[in-house]
């Protein structure tokens, strides 16, 4: 008689492989490998918005980072001045707070919806000056880790800090 290892991988649950995808299940990993998934996108997407903002506002600062990356190149197109410098100054302590709030997972979806409000202004900035704007190398990785985190359930994301405060403690 030969030994035949359980379906599934190393360390998972017992039946952790027979739970269908629902909206109740979890996918062939069962319960284990949603709150990882989440978790995991969750970092990978603070990561992306909270080290920009650290090089932003601390490496060449909020005002430098506006007069170079908004308010040159966009000086010939229909938008206000005063607009370029708001959002130029702005954007970077958003993306250090909200990348921040990410990585500890609090507040979470406030900091979802302000990054996705973000991604929106950029992606008109860069559409505004190159109509073909290569829209898959910048936008699309953060647009697609921030809509997975925004429709998936946050009582699943076990290791935010959101998750201790529902729980009380």
């Amino acid at each position: 008689m030969s030994h035949q290892e359980p379906a599934g991988h190393p360390g998972d649950p017992p039946g952790a492989d027979e739970t269908p995808l629902t909206s109740r299940g979890t996918g062939s990993a069962g319960p284990f490998l949603l709150p990882w998934a989440i978790f995991l996108a969750r970092v990978h997407l603070g990561l992306m918005f909270f080290m920009p903002g650290v090089w932003r506002v601390f490496r060449i600062g909020p005002l430098e980072h506006a007069r170079r990356f908004f308010v040159e190149p966009y000086a010939e197109t229909f938008l206000p001045e005063w607009t370029l410098w708001v959002a130029g100054t702005t954007i970077p302590f958003l993306e250090l707070l909200a990348g921040a709030l990410l990585l500890i997972g609090l507040w979470r979806r406030s900091a979802l919806i302000a990054l996705g409000l973000e991604l929106a202004v950029i992606t008109f900035g860069h559409l505004l000056a190159e109509p073909l704007f290569a829209f898959h190398s910048h936008v699309l990785p953060r647009l697609v880790l921030l809509l997975f985190l925004m429709v998936v359930p946050l009582a699943q994301d076990r290791w935010a800090l959101d998750a201790k405060r529902r729980a009380g403690g």
